[in-house]
């Protein structure tokens, strides 16, 4: 039998001719408003692209499997341990160590004060087997020292081991507020520290250009890119300015950036970083190599609330790291913005990365994006748009300059603010949040609730938290600290290995001329949802029932459904309970039906037709029955005015300030 081939029977559809049946479903809207969205970024998402031209993608050292690393935070060694080697016995090949008081601990960590502990912490931990990153903020060069006084102690060769030590100073002042010395004495230092790398055989990676501290405070996905290429390149001149050739520089480097649940994007901005830092690279008179990227799912996407949802996030912000280029990638587990995770949390988090690669078989194709219009098109876009950001940190003496300049955090504060409001209007939906709430969802099991919104104090994981007067930087003394003769790296790991303290490495810390910024927030988009789910969980736990509102749905089921179906969700996106009905139109049923459900707010719900000829009079009933506060579903129109006088307050529709309109029902509803 012939093979067929239909499509050649149909003659090529063109671009013109998709636009004008187009223009027949708009009937006159304008193409540009109704179908192109734009980023944050100010980035058009058009409705439909073409195939791309052929494009040169600069691709991972090597194609294939991305490693699969799990966050070890428990702060007992002992129970950090357990669970690293079920994660690795699970399937997880790497391994990312977070240390209390690290920006990523999220009030939990490790808590390693000695290479005894970060002994018991790696205790069957084959290092030479795996990958292994550390994420120890302000501390990262004293870790770093105790990780090297345990590989000597256990007879590794450095250069067998895959290993990330992750130090990031800038991104530390830029999530902490303030570096323990000048810029100057930090960059002389990382020079040190690599020159005894050097001749210790060591071939991982020692600095880490990080994307998290500019993501969780709200930046856009070039300002994310933008912040991180110039971290690197500020990187790169230190270790330059300290003996290092920039290809010995480069080759210490590695990224890492974030995956959200906004696929195209987040494929776009992995691939686009590759592509930019080659262009750094070129720059620099070098010949561009693979770089070593890290991802890591989002914590400004995880949500408190109907947090199974946070399951869905995560597996699109996996996919998109993994086909988007990622070397290893970190999964959040789903109820990390709860508490520290279970078993079962982690197990689904390292499972959501191994079904991508052994049931979806994501690796198995080098860049599935090539060649699609829309992730070249993004892709390249991100590209001129931060690579024009990038030259602005430039201008204004680098990333250093820039953030003690508060110039970067205002950039960001920006696009914040934009994303606030998007929240607040639900143009940017959280599902399971902002819609479709579940105002009835059952408790979700943590090991410990989370220290950073009401459940256990910071100090239950972490009594020696340092005071303001602290440098958050290396968390050891008082910034105001007379100079010292710095501690060559060398020094620390010696002193590690002969058993010093955390608190006596970070002793060796200060130096001249500190330097304090104003610190990046981290916030999660959730947030302002959650506070009032909290306002009507404290209203409940008071009174035995929760904040209500009656739907005065008018007319038939099909009358009323859609917009009392919206009203639902949005009313229980702030934790208030709605009372339905099967539809009303006899004022005095209203009046009864309203009186019988203790509610303290009402909404009215039907048809704009329905409206005319029943609101204004429904308004009233629910007014004189005592009604707090009287909404309405729905544009008001040109009967807003009549509508007001008869008593209704609020307009509720897609597009208005859900939490503003939320704000004020909770403080009528729990008066």
């Amino acid at each position: 039998m012939d093979d067929l081939s239909l499509a050649a029977d149909f003659p090529q559809a063109s671009r013109e001719q998709w636009l004008k049946l187009v223009e027949g479903v708009l009937k006159g809207a304008d193409f540009n408003k109704k179908l192109v969205g734009r980023s944050h970024d100010g980035i058009a998402i058009q409705p439909l692209y073409p195939k791309a031209d052929e494009a040169v993608q600069v691709a991972r050292a090597e194609a294939g499997r991305w490693r699969v690393s799990q966050r070890v935070d428990h702060p007992d060694p002992a129970k950090a341990n357990e669970l690293a080697l079920l994660d690795l016995e699970g399937g997880a090949d790497a391994l990312t160590l977070v240390t209390r008081k690290a920006p990523a601990s999220r009030g939990f960590g490790v808590r390693i004060d000695s290479v005894d502990d970060l002994d018991r912490t790696l205790s069957g931990v084959m290092l030479d087997l795996i990958h292994l990153r550390l994420d120890a903020g302000g501390h990262g060069r004293q870790m770093a020292a105790l990780m090297l006084a345990l590989a000597e102690r256990r007879g590794h060769q450095f250069s067998d081991l895959s290993l990330d030590l992750g130090l990031d100073p800038v991104g530390a002042m830029a999530a902490m507020g303030k570096m323990s010395a000048s810029w100057g004495a930090v960059g002389q230092r990382m020079g040190d520290t690599l020159a005894d790398l050097a001749r210790r055989g060591f071939t991982g990676r020692a600095f880490l250009a990080d994307g998290r501290v500019y993501h969780e405070a709200g930046a856009s996905e070039a300002q994310e890119l933008a912040a991180v290429l110039a971290t690197g390149l500020a990187y790169l001149r230190a270790l330059e300015a300290h003996g290092h050739s920039l290809d010995a520089a480069r080759n210490a480097l590695s990224f890492l950036l974030v995956a959200d649940a906004d696929e195209f994007f987040t494929v776009a901005k992995f691939r686009a970083l590759r592509r930019l830092w080659a262009r750094v690279e070129q720059a620099c008179g070098l010949e561009p190599k693979p770089i070593r990227l890290h991802a890591e799912t989002a914590w400004r996407m995880t949500t408190r609330r109907d947090p199974w949802v946070n399951m869905l996030r995560a597996t699109i912000a996996a996919f998109s790291a993994g086909i988007g280029g990622a070397d290893a990638t970190t999964v959040l587990p789903f109820t990390a913005a709860l508490g520290l995770p279970d078993a079962f949390a982690r197990r689904v988090a390292r499972n959501t990365q191994l079904i991508l690669l052994d049931e979806s078989n994501l690796a198995r194709v080098a860049d599935p994006a090539a060649g699609a219009g829309g992730f070249e098109a993004l892709t390249d876009s991100l590209c001129d748009k931060a690579w024009a950001l990038f030259q602005e940190i430039e201008r204004e003496g680098g990333i250093l300059q820039s953030l003690t300049g508060d110039k970067l955090q205002d950039r960001i504060a920006a696009v914040r603010a934009q994303r606030e409001k998007a929240v607040a209007t639900r143009k940017e939906p959280i599902t399971g949040t902002s819609e479709f709430p579940n105002i009835k969802e059952a408790e979700v099991s943590v090991l410990s609730p989370s220290p950073l919104w009401g459940g256990a104090k910071a100090s239950d994981h972490d009594a020696d938290t340092p005071t303001s007067n602290s440098s958050p930087q290396e968390g050891g003394e008082p910034v105001g600290a007379a100079a010292k003769v710095e501690t060559p790296f060398s020094a620390l790991v010696r002193m590690a290995a002969e058993g010093a303290g955390l608190p006596q490495l970070a002793g060796t810390a200060s130096g001249p001329s500190p330097v304090a910024v104003a610190p990046l927030p981290s916030i999660r988009t959730a947030e302002p949802f959650e506070r009032l789910r909290d306002i009507a969980d404290a209203y409940r736990a008071r009174t035995g029932s929760r904040p209500k509102v009656f739907l005065a749905n008018l007319g038939t089921a099909a009358d009323f459904t859609a917009r009392a179906t919206f009203a639902k969700n949005f009313f229980e996106a702030g934790g208030i309970e709605t009372i339905m009905n099967d539809g009303l139109t006899d004022q005095d049923n209203i009046k009864s039906t309203y009186g019988a459900s203790n509610a303290k707010l009402s909404c009215i719900c039907s048809t704009d037709e329905i409206y005319k000829l029943h609101a204004p009079a429904t308004a009233r009933t629910l007014n004189d029955a005592g009604s707090k506060l009287i909404f309405l579903a729905g544009r008001p129109g040109e009967d807003e005015k009549e509508l007001i006088e008869a008593g209704v307050t609020t307009f509720i529709f897609a597009g208005c300030d859900a939490l503003k309109v939320l704000s004020e029902a909770l403080e009528e509803a729990c008066a």
